[in-house]
């Protein structure tokens, strides 16, 4: 049940920041006096809809999606052009039908078709959606850091190993025979906040860690609170051996390609986490860290479709930063939402984040300068203002819109090749998921 809840959740934030991002299209094109003929979110077959004034307002079948509809999108073939015969060509035929279909919308209402206004308002109706995905990110990131925070290690003990295991140690289970570590032998207990090791008072996780490593084979008196009450035990390190680590966390190698390891002192517990609230400052940065991140995947897309397909169709495993389709999306919230072991608060904040990153992911993607995407009709709309600045700069005659329905033979292709890259991501979502929680 409470997989099917995550699953549900991540579906209405999906289809709610879809609708918003028609919507960021929406205001400014009526704004600018464009005929809008339908608001629709999703696609397939119509479930409800309503006509207010001009406008049929409406929703789909399949909510993963959205559009408006404004008329005159393409600008008639220009008149006093080389004559064109009609063509049984399956690209030539395409141009000529959306320049057609978009004709057949403008009706009497020619000073109100899309392609008739300034370049700078065509530009700001087509990045309406993709402000509308950063908008609604930096609201999602807000409530996260500020709201709930991140999770932070605090001087609680949430762990406490039964034995002491080598870090080159092939078992992960303790078996009858293994020395009890240090933590079990003294009676710590996870839910123990350490209050001071040594005489130093804790105030940090990292802090007992830094102690602790430097003590192996020195008993330490160690003050910890317990159900209100300060609790005193004898702790004594065990030197042990243990992974070198770098700042990320990673694993250092050796010139050979073995892992690094250092003798430390060793007691065998671990923080427990909690939700340490952020200032509002540290929003704007994690929203630009996870465009930055996103634009890196889309740079990177196809070898990324590649390792995905290799995953897939083979035995590897799939890369926990790599591409995923709304289904795996849907799949990582539901195991968010039936994890039992974390608070609610931390089930709240992962599925408010994951809605964050899908924005992020729906505003980089938009930007792509290809058609149908938003980016490629802003694209098109800055050349048409290249060329006809460049015209009115050598005083030549204005070349006019530029015939945006030349490019339905790419959008074709594009159409195609995101169908392609869905199909596969979904299939591999199923088949292959992707393991987030190790």
């Amino acid at each position: 049940m409470q997989f099917i809840l995550g699953v549900l959740i991540i579906a209405v934030g999906v289809a709610v920041s879809i609708g918003l991002h028609e919507v960021g299209h929406l205001v400014p094109a009526k704004l600018f006096g464009i005929k809008v003929t339908q608001y629709m979110v999703g696609f397939g077959p119509t479930i409800f809809s309503r006509k207010r004034g001009e406008t049929e307002y409406g929703l789909k079948a399949i909510p993963f999606g959205g559009y408006i509809s404004m008329i005159g999108m393409f600008p008639p073939r220009r008149s006093g052009g080389k004559a064109v015969a009609n063509s049984t060509g399956f690209f030539q035929s395409m141009v000529q039908d959306a320049r057609a279909q978009s004709q057949l919308t403008i009706g009497t209402d020619e000073d109100r078709a899309f392609y008739r206004k300034p370049v700078w308002q065509r530009i700001i109706v087509m990045l309406g959606g993709p402000f509308m995905n950063l908008v609604l990110a930096v609201v999602f990131f807000s409530i996260v850091l500020v709201g709930f925070g991140t999770a932070q290690s605090s001087t609680t003990v949430g762990s406490v190993s039964a034995c002491v295991l080598p870090a080159t140690s092939d078992r992960q289970d303790c078996e009858a025979g293994d020395a009890a570590s240090p933590g079990a032998a003294a009676g710590l207990q996870p839910g123990d906040r350490l209050v001071s090791i040594d005489g130093t008072p804790i105030t940090s996780w990292d802090q007992s860690t830094e102690i602790i490593r430097d003590s192996a084979g020195t008993a330490l008196p160690v003050v910890v609170e317990r159900d209100g009450q300060e609790v005193t035990l004898s702790i004594t390190p065990l030197l042990t051996e243990r992974y070198v680590t770098d700042d990320t966390g990673a694993v250092v190698t050796n010139a050979d390609g073995t892992k690094q390891t250092q003798e430390v002192g060793f007691v065998g517990i671990g923080a427990a986490s909690q939700l340490v609230p952020q200032p509002i400052t540290a929003v704007l940065p994690m929203v630009g860290e996870n465009i930055a991140s996103t634009v890196n995947l889309v740079v990177n897309l196809p070898q990324r479709l590649y390792d995905v397909a290799q995953a897939a169709f083979g035995s590897g495993e799939r890369d926990i930063n790599g591409p995923i389709s709304v289904v795996g999306v849907g799949r990582v919230a539901g195991e968010i939402a039936s994890i039992d072991t974390i608070p609610l608060a931390s089930k709240a904040a992962s599925l408010l984040g994951l809605l964050g990153s899908l924005n992020v992911a729906l505003l980089v993607i938009n930007l792509v300068p290809l058609t149908p995407l938003d980016g490629g009709h802003v694209a098109a709309a800055i050349w048409e203002a290249i060329r006809r600045g460049w015209a009115r700069l050598f005083k030549r005659k204005d070349p006019g819109p530029v015939d945006a329905a030349k490019l339905m033979p790419l959008t074709f292709a594009v159409v195609i090749l995101f169908g392609g890259m869905t199909a596969l991501l979904v299939y591999a979502d199923i088949v292959k998921p992707i393991n987030v929680f190790g």
